[in-house]
């Protein structure tokens, strides 16, 4: 059965998932800035799970781990967005151990949603999100065709502020097109579920 929450009859929910355990992380930072933008400017609610905070229990499919209070609370907010902005690290090519085990908790709570992809790197952080991309192409989500690379030394001063003109307008185009086309795809999504079209892969989730 689908999670039906969403964005048919009210704003959309973009959820940002904190995927660094480091204080003062870069990809944290960045993706404050998106979903302070998103808010501001595009009109859309805001949540975000810091996995820094919200420590979830390391994922074992024979114990669910469903009463724990965090697996709870962070499932709860997975349910109810209708967009999802993933933020890592680039450790060893790849996404932080923690992101990969949020991720490794659901599935069809992703299914015809729409995420976009924030790295931290101090190369190009290419393979950490084709890699989450990947992940979520396995859970029926749809991923915005690029991502935003941070490099920490070249875009913060040392105040933490962004010092990168070019990195403020690739965040804010990431604000602007997780809102619109989450809110897109979700809705078509939905109606898909429910319509009587054979041929769509929203059928399975009816």
């Amino acid at each position: 059965m689908i999670h039906k929450g969403g964005c048919t009859n009210h704003s959309t929910k973009i959820l940002g998932i904190a995927g660094s355990l480091r204080a003062n992380s870069n990809s944290t930072r960045g993706l404050k800035e998106v979903l302070e933008n998103v808010s501001t400017k595009y009109f859309a609610e805001t949540s975000i799970v810091d996995l820094r905070e919200e420590v979830l229990p390391i994922f074992d499919p024979s114990n669910r781990s469903e009463a724990d209070q965090v697996v709870m609370n962070v499932t709860r907010k997975i349910v109810m967005a209708d967009g999802y902005i993933l933020a890592s690290p680039d450790y060893h090519g790849s996404m932080s151990g923690a992101i990969k085990n949020l991720l490794d908790y659901y599935w069809k709570e992703f299914a015809g949603k729409t995420f976009g992809y924030i790295v931290a790197s101090h190369e190009k952080g290419l393979t950490v999100m084709d890699q989450m991309r990947t992940a979520i192409r396995q859970c029926y989500g749809w991923s915005l065709p690029y991502g935003v690379s941070i490099h920490g030394d070249h875009d913060f001063n040392i105040n933490g502020e962004i010092a990168n003109k070019s990195l403020s307008l690739r965040l804010e185009m990431l604000a602007r097109d997780i809102v619109v086309y989450s809110k897109l795809l979700r809705k078509q999504f939905l109606e898909d579920v429910t319509n009587k079209e054979s041929f769509t892969f929203a059928k399975y989730y009816e």
